[in-house]
């Protein structure tokens, strides 16, 4: 607070106090009291005022900076109103317990929601799992049925199934400290597990698939990287092009390494590419093909965030998109 807003916060007092002064020197004039009596008593009011007026923006100065720090210390800025210092005047006190009730209040609203989100987390995870149970007995029967119908069915299902996946992924990602592992992994055969995965979807697809230079060690959680990858390449299927390709390459960047997924595809507008991690987006190519959700590039990235992966999305319309992921080196981890 600077001086200047403690005048402008007191100029009613101040105008009212000027007002009493001129009130008070015109009554004694016209009582006859000397004009030189006058101005001493003017000169002695104003000088008390302002003399008034300085310690008080003292004292506040000073009462807010040291609740400024109090604020500062806290890792928990809610419990602020519960650490103040004791008010002096009956008005703060009453103000500070008020703000109490109502920051006590706030809390618990803020348990509650906690719990129930939670509680829904929970079911969805649970919901997960026991709905893979059908999707692999459909997947059985499906071996029976014949040609054409296999691989529609057998298409289907692996969308089923990613869309399960990913609703799993998105009920973790709010604490995915609670379900992650940092450790060394091969680059080349984390690639080659989600091409695996993926398969199916490649094959009936059409897409053909490359890999180059994948001889390199990473330090990530498997599993949360495969994810990402994953929906990297199911976005590269969904919006191929003619004679679709996807090529998935390596590069060491000094202590770090870096992985580029680079599809021939239709392309991302030069416009839409700041949204592209927007939750919900799914961007005019979205909105043409179908399908869409606007939650794969999302959670890739807030996971990359907190896996401490880079992301950089370079993209041409009729050109294709290249996805580059880089990854930390092993000293600048700090959530092993």
């Amino acid at each position: 607070m600077t001086f200047g807003e403690f005048l402008a916060d007191r100029l009613g007092s101040m105008v009212a106090g000027a007002a009493a002064l001129a009130v008070t020197v015109a009554f004694l004039f016209a009582t006859g009291t000397a004009p030189g009596v006058l101005a001493i008593l003017a000169i002695a009011w104003c000088a008390g005022l302002g003399g008034v007026q300085v310690l008080i923006y003292h004292r506040r100065r000073a009462h807010l900076e040291e609740l400024e720090a109090i604020m500062e210390g806290l890792d928990q800025k809610h419990l602020f109103f519960e650490c103040v210092p004791k008010p002096q005047g009956l008005y703060e006190r009453r103000l500070l317990a008020l703000m109490r009730r109502s920051g006590r209040a706030m809390v618990e609203q803020v348990s509650d929601a906690r719990a129930a989100q939670q509680e829904y987390r929970e079911y969805i995870e649970s919901w997960v799992h026991e709905i893979k149970t059908p999707i692999t007995a459909a997947q059985l029967v499906c071996r029976s049925a014949d040609g054409k119908t296999r691989r529609k069915l057998a298409q289907e299902l692996a969308q089923i199934e990613n869309q399960v996946e990913r609703a799993l992924f998105y009920a973790r990602a709010g604490s995915p400290e609670k379900d992650f592992i940092i450790r060394q992994t091969d680059l080349a055969e984390l690639a080659a597990g989600v091409i695996a995965r993926h398969q199916t979807l490649l094959i009936q697809s059409g897409v053909r698939i490359r890999t180059q230079d994948l001889d390199h060690t990473v330090y990530t959680d498997e599993k949360w990287v495969c994810f990402m990858l994953g929906q990297l390449l199911q976005n590269a299927v969904r919006y191929r092009g003619e004679a679709p390709e996807l090529v998935l390459s390596g590069r060491q960047l000094g202590r770090r390494v870096q992985l580029t997924v680079q599809d021939n595809g239709i392309g991302i507008p030069a416009q839409e590419l700041p949204r592209i991690f927007e939750r919900g987006f799914t961007g005019s190519n979205g909105r043409r093909r179908g399908g869409s959700t606007g939650m794969g590039l999302y959670l890739c990235r807030r996971l990359a965030g907190f896996l401490q992966i880079e992301v950089q999305v370079k993209s041409e319309v009729e050109r294709g998109t290249a996805v580059t992921l880089t990854f930390p080196a092993k000293e600048n981890l700090t959530k092993l």
